[in-house]
């Protein structure tokens, strides 16, 4: 039998050697941490994430770098670490526990990375610096189990290696709820409350305040994505939207932490729930202060609600009155002395927490090349004394206790807690597998297993029921399918004047408990966001006040709608009313939607400002018109007066003070009487206006015409005459020219005074006014019978009122009336432009020119003024452009005439009537219009040549 078991080793050892020889190491891993497993009984394994993160290395890949190294030290996991130390020192040193067994530990540094962790599994599992995947190398002690890994994602990760062999992994940090599925991690244990029951207890806060809009945040890890998918299901069962659901970026990633950011602000939640480490949520926190997001409650998961990592300047602003979960606390009696005592001359780790903690370095070239840079950058030197203990060097002997830090910190013994009980539940599992009695041993055969050469499955036995109290607190732990028994306590932040933070318990989550009683709460005790002492609400939708009415929004919640206010004219009365009720024809709704009230009666009135300023024009024009006639008819006998008809020049005015008149019948209450006065009157107003300027305009532009011919017959004759004399000039012999001029009645003779120029008498004028008049008042006529203008009450214009106003009755009437005002207005207009040029030294042509000219600048910009309004300010603008028309034409027309009566009469003569002279025109001829008016008949030129 020997013999057989021999042959097998030597067969084996040759297996194994050959497979050795040839296999190649293919990298090195760099791993830091604490390792004590010389004349050890036990060696137990931990891992820790002293480093927060991996140091950034360029990619080479023209040879190998081997593991990256880590950077970012992290206090707090520190102190963690420290805490095994301590908890494995306390066990050696006492005599119930394990009093023959020394135990031994093997620590790693895991840099909250999965590829560090899997270094550290691996390199643990070989027992040596190199790791050698499925061996155990040398002959160390036995591994009892491994204390960690940290974070959800790095226990998962080594759980799945460790359960390969069996091998025991107690985690004091991995709540993700995924690890208990004991078929893929047979082999894990925690002392941590697994995430379920912490998703269940956040869900009840929630749903105890009646939040019902409510924002996630998760870390991009199992812990976050299985913390907050758990939670989401309980709430969205109990009727609670989520209004939005980000995840936290792992590493580096200012375009997400910013998108989140923007996120959050442009949200209506109130209530944001964060399932994340306080390593991955950090780098949000500077991002929201500097955005100033105030105003939002958080809930905070137990990785983050005591973590001083994210306490930075000006935290309190927004994350003030943050609800959270926490685990257990304790007090560990003689931790703090320990934490304090450090050697930093004892390892590496130690050394880069001293030289982090007091921003120095033990390493005396590197402070003397700090201390040389600095000199030279400052161009000084520094004494010998200097030289010796350059600056940045550290001593060793600083006081870790004079400073604030995490490290020391251990008011809130929580994770800390569970890593002490981690390595005690290690250690009561060897004690109960080394007091184990023979023949009654829990192994086949009933056999004991052996302390000094155990398996690791036989250990997991005795880890799966050990049962014990903690030291100093008395909390009896024991696992249940590998969790602990789950129970938080809910703190409050509160921020003193100092923005120095104070973790106050308000209540508290048992799981064991009866489901209507595992939540016990003090709303009283709890300072929310800003110091204020009522609960915040969050709701996806407020109800919907009366006015308003509820509106399903496509694809969203159904606890989210929009109250959609009633349309104008609708209302509704009751909160959340399904649909709106539509108010009678003569009521509107008011400003609330929420009663039907009578519609406001709008039209222009006398009495209100406008109108009465409306009527002072009015009146002003019409004096004014008057005046202008009364100086006309004083001045009547008068050259200017006369000239060009005087009865039109009165019916003119009498169309002005008609149409000045007329544009007070538009104001007041409209009436069917004021609606047909208002529109004939304006009608025939403007016809015997516009047809008097036309009988007008029309001598003025057959005078025009027949000057202008009498012109060129003269400057034919001209050209005769000048001709004849340069032949005779040209001759040979003596030239003899005559000229016969008789001027005798150049006085006397003036061709009738206009005889031959005015075609047209003042009797044919009048007729032509007449006439153009009495066809607009036939038409006005014809209207008033057939479709008269008339009022109604327009309740389409504007909704909430009911305008008064006039009806044209038909729309074919009032465009073909208006329209032939406008022609009247064209033809004046294309006579007295015409006319414009005649010589005159009172040029009345131009003068209408100009006011007609005003007339239709008024009138075209009426148009669009007009159909821009509503309601009595559409009457205002029509009243305005009657009013600037009938002042354009008044003015125009009729102010030269009143200069040069009242201010000029010297100039109110029968010369001034008469055509001016004209300048010399381009044959040299000098003829005044009055010379060739008077003495063309009497003119004759004669040219004799002598032989």
């Amino acid at each position: 039998m020997e013999i057989r078991h021999f042959f097998f080793g030597f067969c084996a050892f040759c297996c194994f050697y050959g497979f050795v020889s040839t296999c190649k190491l293919k990298a090195k891993f760099k791993l830091s941490g604490y390792q004590a497993v010389e004349k050890k009984t036990v060696v137990v394994g931990g891992m820790f994430s002293v480093h927060n993160r991996l140091a950034s290395k360029n990619i080479n890949t023209t040879r190998n770098e081997g593991s990256s190294e880590c950077e970012g030290f992290n206090f707090r996991t520190f102190r963690w670490t420290q805490t095994m130390l301590f908890a494995i020192n306390e066990i050696n040193n006492s005599d119930d526990l394990l009093p023959n067994t020394d135990l031994g530990y093997v620590i790693y540094d895991s840099c909250y990375t999965i590829s560090k962790a899997v270094e550290g599994t691996l390199t643990y599992l070989t027992g040596t610096d190199e790791a050698v995947p499925n061996y155990r190398c040398g002959d160390g002690p036995p591994q009892a189990a491994l204390v960690g890994a940290g974070g959800s994602d790095l226990s998962v990760a080594t759980a799945r290696i460790l359960g390969l062999y069996h091998f025991p992994q107690v985690s004091y940090f991995s709540s993700c709820s995924n690890l208990e599925k004991t078929f893929q991690f047979p082999t894990f244990l925690r002392t941590i409350p697994n995430d379920k029951h912490q998703s269940s207890a956040i869900a009840k806060l929630v749903l105890h305040f009646g939040w019902t809009w409510v924002g996630t945040i998760a870390s991009g890890d199992d812990y976050g994505k299985y913390g907050i998918k758990a939670f989401k299901d309980l709430v969205e069962e109990a009727g609670v939207c989520i209004a939005f659901a980000e995840t936290l970026p792992k590493g580096n990633s200012p375009d997400d932490i910013q998108r989140i950011v923007k996120t959050i602000v442009e949200s209506t939640a109130k209530i944001i729930v964060v399932f994340s480490s306080d390593v991955d949520l950090s780098p949000l926190i500077p991002e929201l202060i500097q955005h100033n997001v105030t105003n939002r409650t958080w809930i905070a998961s137990e990785a983050w609600i005591t973590s001083a990592l994210i306490m930075e300047p000006g935290v309190s602003a927004v994350l003030g009155g943050t609800l959270g979960f926490a685990i257990k606390r304790a007090d560990i009696p003689g931790l703090q002395d320990f934490l304090l005592d450090l050697d930093p001359y004892d390892d590496a780790l130690t050394e880069e927490f001293w030289e982090t903690l007091f921003n120095c370095t033990l390493d005396y070239g590197k402070a003397l090349q700090r201390s040389k840079a600095k000199a030279k950058g400052a161009n000084s030197t520094h004494s010998r004394a200097e030289r010796d203990v350059p600056d940045g060097l550290c001593t060793g002997r600083e006081a870790i206790a004079k400073l604030s830090s995490t490290y020391s910190d251990v008011s809130q013994l929580r994770i800390t807690y569970n890593v002490y009980k981690a390595v005690y539940s290690v250690a009561h599992a060897l004690h109960n597998m080394e007091h184990c009695v023979d023949g009654k041993g829990p192994f086949y055969g009933k056999d004991c297993a052996n302390i000094s050469t155990f398996e690791p499955w036989q250990l997991m036995y005795y880890m799966k029921n050990v049962r014990f109290k903690v030291p100093h607190t008395g909390e009896e732990v024991y696992f249940t399918n590998g969790d602990v028994e789950p129970y938080y306590e809910i703190l409050n932040w509160q921020f003193n004047d100092n923005d120095e933070i104070s973790y106050v318990s308000v209540g508290h989550f048992n799981g064991s408990a009866a489901p209507e009683h595992s939540l016990t709460i003090a709303n009283d005790s709890i300072v929310w966001i800003n110091d204020v002492l009522e609960p915040p609400r969050s709701v996806c939708s407020e109800n919907c006040q009366p006015g308003t009415r509820k509106g399903i929004r496509q694809g969203e919640p159904v606890c989210c709608f929009d109250c959609i206010p009633c349309a104008d004219g609708e209302i509704s009365n009751t909160t959340n009313a399904r649909e709106c009720i539509l108010c009678g024809e003569d009521d509107w709704s008011n400003d609330a939607h929420d009663t039907c009230t009578p519609k406001i009666i709008e039209f222009l009135a006398f009495g209100e400002p406008l109108g009465i300023t409306l009527i002072v024009i009015s009146v002003f024009g019409a004096l004014v018109t008057i005046a202008v006639a009364v100086v006309l008819i004083m001045n009547i006998s008068t050259p200017l007066v006369k000239a060009n008809d005087p009865l039109l020049s009165f019916s003119l005015l009498f169309s002005l003070v008609v149409t000045f008149l007329c544009s007070i019948v538009f104001l007041g209450e409209p009436k069917d009487w004021s609606c047909m006065t208002s529109q004939v009157a304006l009608a025939l107003g403007f016809a015997l206006c516009l047809s008097s300027i036309m009988g007008k305009s029309v001598v003025l532009m057959f005078r025009a015409l027949a000057l202008k011919a009498i012109r060129n017959k003269l400057k034919a004759a001209a050209k005769a005459a000048k001709a004849a004399a340069e032949a005779a000039a040209n001759n040979e012999g003596p030239d003899i020219i005559v000229t016969n001029t008789n001027n005798s009645n150049n006085n006397n003779t003036t061709v009738g005074a206009n005889a031959e120029v005015d075609r047209l008498t003042f009797a044919q004028q009048r007729v032509i006014a007449v006439v153009a008049t009495l066809i607009q008042a036939i038409a006005c006529t014809v209207w008033l019978i057939v479709l008269p203008p008339h009022s109604i009450k327009n309740t389409s214009a504007q909704n909430i009122k009911i305008i008064l106003e006039c009806d044209e009755g038909s729309v074919v009437f009032i465009c073909c009336i208006f329209a032939y005002d406008i022609l009247l207005a064209l033809m004046a207009f294309i006579f007295a432009f015409i006319a414009r040029k005649l010589e005159d030294h009172f040029s009345e042509g131009k003068f209408i020119t100009f006011g007609m000219l005003v007339f239709f600048i008024v009138w075209i910009s009426f148009v669009p003024a007009y159909l821009s309004t509503r309601g009595k300010f559409m009457v205002a603008v029509q009243i305005f452009a009657i009013l600037a028309s009938s002042f354009g034409l008044l003015a125009c027309i009729f102010l030269p005439k009143c200069y040069v009566l009242l201010i000029k009469p010297e100039s109110n003569t029968e010369e001034m009537m008469k055509p001016r002279p004209k300048p010399r025109d381009s044959t040299g001829t000098s003829m005044s219009l009055a010379t060739t008016a008077t003495e063309i008949p009497s003119t004759t030129a004669s040219t004799a040549i002598d032989d």
